[in-house]
């Protein structure tokens, strides 16, 4: 069954009229578009508030990190001077080793002077008292 051209006239004048007795039905289109536009809104002024927020957050670990860039500075270079301090008493101890090897081997070779004076004495006594006898 066709439909005849003055029935879909008064179809659609019905539907006109009904659309105009209801106006909110032709505004929540536009409403719902509204709510959305300031929803998207929102999202983006937080999206800018959140991307601020992670610009602050990298500025302050950037600075921390030179901070503690500063402080292992300052720590090797105490270090450096601890160990300069350490290679200073290091010779010390050299020179002062050496002092001792140095005495070590003069008395070392006192003992043998002494020693070979020591065994000549007890040799010449020893053939002093054969002779005598």
């Amino acid at each position: 069954m066709a439909l005849a051209q003055e029935d879909l006239q008064q179809i659609r004048q019905l539907i006109e009229e009904s659309m105009a007795a209801r106006p909110e039905a032709s505004n929540a289109n536009v409403r719902y578009e509204l709510d959305i536009r300031e929803r998207i809104v929102r999202v983006e002024e937080e999206l800018k508030h959140q991307r601020e927020l992670m610009l602050q957050g990298f500025e302050t670990s950037n600075r921390r990190f030179e901070d503690m860039n500063k402080r292992f500075e300052e720590i090797r270079t105490d270090m450096n001077k601890r160990f300069e301090q350490v290679d200073k008493r290091f010779e010390q101890m050299d020179k002062r080793f050496e002092q001792i090897d140095k005495h070590l081997t003069i008395i070392t070779n006192r003992m043998d002077r002494f020693m070979f004076w020591s065994l000549g004495l007890t040799i010449s006594a020893v053939i002093a008292i054969i002779k005598l006898t």
